[in-house]
């Protein structure tokens, strides 16, 4: 069976399991995992994310964020491409670190957001790779240290998380750190990893089309909610990514913009730098990556460039973004 695609949408809550190709070790020392730390903390610090909760185990990682205006899969794709190359270079090792794609859930926030924080902490008690809550308390490879105050993590959303639990940070850490304790008799929970009701087995792009009616109710596994709330979802995305986008094809895009910018789409591949070739690569990689949430990669041999560049080339045309957002408008509306 095809792998599903991915559901994403701007300000929407994830639970993102990563996990090291055949049980490989992914976190060797604390100098690997300050490294990755580092690099989500850049992405939560650009504002691509808001991190509630994270733990990271030997051969994988747990983390619960939100996603803010740049697809979550590109900011994965920044956090694990990134991390895997100076992990692969500083163990002087080659190949694949992770298995497969990561995965990832879309939670309901109402109940799920605070028994997920719960069940991500106490992964490394239940590892074991730390003996008891008070070590817990303060260890470092977590995000329950930042929100009891014991490590400083100054980009890590505690006061959404906190002030759930009490009027004063002192109150609430009291009553976070009982909640926590609470649930250590409950084990692997299951019911936590996914199979909500979705009338849709394409990604959200697909959800604008579904049948109506009960019959076109399917479990899947890509998401943590109840019936109500894949129904929102389903009204959200049909404003948020109208279908139409979704289908626009990639040789139509790079013709329509190549032509608008006055050259023809084999400049593109010639290893041109003229003004216009720059300007209309930086065009095209902004609308397919940011706009229509693309992997960049793919786009590479179309544009000519190395697959690292297409990403450096989308952030160019967003200095443009207004011409290029009209210019896709225009595009939706003739094709």
């Amino acid at each position: 069976m095809p792998r599903q695609a991915r559901l994403d949408a701007p300000d929407t809550l994830h639970h993102v399991m990563v996990r090291g190709i055949e049980r490989t070790t992914i976190f060797r020392d604390d100098r690997d995992r300050a490294a990755f730390v580092a690099r989500l903390a850049d992405l939560a610090t650009q504002g691509a994310l808001s991190v509630y909760a994270w733990a990271l185990l030997p051969n994988h990682a747990h983390l619960l964020v939100r996603t803010g205006t740049r697809p979550l899969a590109r900011s994965m794709r920044s956090l694990l491409t990134g991390y895997a190359g100076a992990f692969n270079r500083r163990h002087k090792r080659v190949g694949h670190l992770f298995q497969n794609r990561y995965k990832s859930l879309v939670v309901e926030e109402e109940p799920y957001l605070l028994e997920l924080v719960r069940y991500l902490h106490l992964n490394p008690l239940r590892a074991p790779v730390v003996p008891t809550l008070c070590a817990l308390d303060r260890y470092p490879w977590t995000g329950h240290s930042a929100l009891l105050g014991t490590v400083a993590r100054p980009w890590q959303d505690t006061r959404t998380i906190l002030r759930q639990f009490g009027p004063t940070p002192t109150r609430a850490k009291r009553a976070y750190r009982i909640f926590v304790g609470a649930g250590l008799l409950q084990g692997r929970r299951p019911e936590l990893q996914g199979g909500g009701l979705i009338r849709s087995l394409g990604g959200w792009a697909a959800v604008a089309a579904l049948r109506r009616g009960r019959e076109a109710y399917a479990g899947d596994e890509r998401i943590l909610g109840s019936p109500g709330f894949v129904e929102q979802l389903r009204r959200e995305v049909e404003i948020a990514h109208p279908a139409p986008a979704r289908r626009l094809a990639l040789a139509t895009l790079v013709g329509r913009v190549c032509a608008h910018v006055g050259i023809a789409p084999d400049a593109l591949q010639g290893g041109g730098r003229t003004p216009a070739v720059t300007r209309a690569r930086a065009g095209i990689a902004y609308l397919w990556v940011e706009c229509l949430g693309h992997p960049g990669r793919p786009l590479a041999p179309v544009l000519g460039l190395h697959p690292a560049v297409v990403y450096q080339a989308a952030r160019r045309g967003a200095a443009q973004a207004r011409e290029w957002e009209g210019l896709l408008t225009r595009i939706r509306k003739t094709t």
